[in-house]
């Protein structure tokens, strides 16, 4: 199981039984980093947890997660970011444009996806196809 199919789990969703029973068997522990411009409370994620938990992926066990909040401070994300690259994440999700441009500025080598159904994470209108 490489990055890839990591990626596809999370972004898409389409990680079966055995291929999670593959990831359990290889012993692999998954370093999700995850990135926020807001603050932390007792529901912080809890639907990403929860997915994960569907797909194999159980923290403790074969995931570790990094949270980083930003407390609603957008200018603490670069900083936060770049903390989540030097902890050796494997993936960075990030919901919103501010999150995913700081990202973006920290790393051109891990990968950066956001999750479904995040109406935020476009900042502007699409452009337009007319001429």
């Amino acid at each position: 199981m490489d990055r890839r199919t990591f990626l596809c789990g999370i972004t898409l969703g389409t990680l079966a039984a055995p291929l999670a029973a593959e990831a359990q068997q290889t012993g692999k522990v998954w370093r999700l980093g995850v990135l926020s411009a807001g603050r932390r409370t007792a529901q912080s994620f809890i639907f990403l947890r929860n997915a994960l938990r569907e797909l194999g992926y159980v923290e403790g066990q074969n995931l570790m997660i990094e949270w980083r909040f930003a407390d609603g401070d957008a200018d603490r994300l670069p900083e936060l970011a770049a903390d989540l690259v030097h902890s050796n994440v494997d993936i960075i999700v990030a919901g919103f444009m501010s999150e995913i441009h700081a990202a973006r500025q920290a790393t051109t080598v891990i990968p950066i996806v956001r999750p479904r159904g995040n109406a935020g994470a476009r900042s502007r209108p699409p452009p337009s196809t007319s001429a």
